[in-house]
């Protein structure tokens, strides 16, 4: 036994990090060490990115599920809270990962060969940036949407982030709501509509096909609004039923807007001049969401990111389950602690009234890695400064 507390002495000069880590998956240590004592791996006080850098997930943390992930995170790490949701216990592994519509979270060879030149422009990067705050006359940027229980995340992700880039460009003059529906059931290149897509693909087919406008379900606006419902992903709120446990089909692409509306399925579109991917640097990602707004990302989602609840979210434990496509709208500091702000498309019963903040700077689940976006086609529009560069 003293041999064995010898041992973990040394371990713990050379990585207090992991050995930390594997007192916490210890029952019987755990339950020895009270509360008050207990000082978490992760802490706001404490946190050095660089050292986060050279963590390790633990292949026990791996595998936890349920209450155990859950109270283990919160006990790890206090960046962010962990809760679990009622609803999300009798999901099945189908149900539970379908929302995850993205297979492929980075980017690929044929993207990075075509990326936004943002990336040279000489401009200062402030400390904290939201769109929100930098362009408060687009309506769009404070929106948030549910995908409800389909996987299409990848086309939610475009068609906000698209939204807000018309408005931004025209200085807003056009506020729309693209349509998700249209680009989920249209755009064969594509993917699978509600079992996933391409980010990229769908802003390329913003450049080619246009998109239509289309409001979420319940307020039936625009050429085509969304069919189906709002829901409660994950969360124990009870605003809205909760999300069906088998996704919807994908709806069948129906070149007409509804019954009503004044324009016809043609003239309502939108169209981008180009698309691109965008460097997975940091100061990037910055200048291009200086420049032209909001852009789509993506990022692999672990089974303990389903049960967050608010802070900075980093992944602490549980299985790969799939990959999320999301909006992102700006950054900032919070103790020192770097992170990104983004939009989810769940509804504003989860996270941060449907916003999150994960860590910025170190890839976290590959978020800096697949970044697109592109310019919209406007008349009458002025040539931007990305433009004008």
């Amino acid at each position: 036994m003293k041999f064995k507390l010898l041992l973990l002495f040394f371990v713990v000069s050379a990585s207090a990090w992991n050995y930390r880590a594997r007192n916490l998956m210890d029952d019987d240590d755990s339950d020895s060490d009270s509360d008050e004592d207990f000082e978490p791996v992760l802490s706001r006080s404490t946190f050095v990115l660089e050292d986060y850098r050279r963590m390790r997930i633990e292949p026990e943390a791996e595998t936890l599920t349920g209450q155990a992930l859950v109270d283990y995170v919160n006990r790890r790490q206090n960046l962010w809270t962990a809760k679990l949701s009622k609803k999300f216990g009798s999901y099945s592994e189908g149900a539970k990962w379908g929302l995850m519509g993205v297979n492929n979270v980075r980017n690929s060879i044929k993207a990075l060969k075509n990326q936004s030149p943002t990336k040279y422009l000489d401009i200062d990067i402030p400390t904290n940036f939201d769109s929100r705050q930098q362009w408060p006359e687009c309506q769009s940027l404070r929106l948030i949407r549910d995908q409800s229980s389909c996987g299409s995340c990848w086309a939610f992700g475009a068609v906000e982030a698209m939204s807000d880039r018309i408005c931004i460009a025209s200085k807003g003059e056009l506020q729309v709501t693209l349509s998700a529906d249209d680009l989920l059931s249209c755009c064969r290149m594509c993917g699978f509509g509600c079992n996933g897509g391409d980010p990229m693909a769908a802003w390329r087919f913003w450049v080619k096909d246009g998109i239509v406008t289309g409001s979420n379900y319940t307020m039936k606006q625009g050429c085509k609004p969304y069919p189906f419902p709002q829901c409660e992903h994950h969360s124990n709120k009870t605003h809205f039923p909760a999300c069906k446990h088998d996704l919807y089909p994908t709806p069948k692409c129906e070149k007409k807007c509804q019954d009503g509306y004044e324009k016809s399925y043609k003239s309502d579109k939108f169209y981008g001049k180009t698309a691109y991917s965008v460097s997975n640097a940091v100061d990037a990602i910055q200048k291009e969401l200086m420049t032209h707004g909001p852009l789509e990302v993506a990022f692999e989602v672990y089974e303990d990111f389903l049960n967050y609840q608010g802070g900075i979210y980093v992944h602490q434990g549980g299985k790969l389950g799939g990959g999320h496509a999301v909006k992102l709208i700006g950054w900032g500091e919070e103790n020192g602690i770097p992170y990104w702000t983004i939009a989810n498309s769940w509804n504003t019963d989860w996270g941060e009234d449907g916003f999150f903040r994960i860590l910025r700077g170190v890839d976290e689940c590959g978020i800096e890695s697949g970044a697109v976006g592109g310019i919209p086609r406007i008349d009458k529009y002025e040539e931007s400064r990305f433009d004008e560069f």
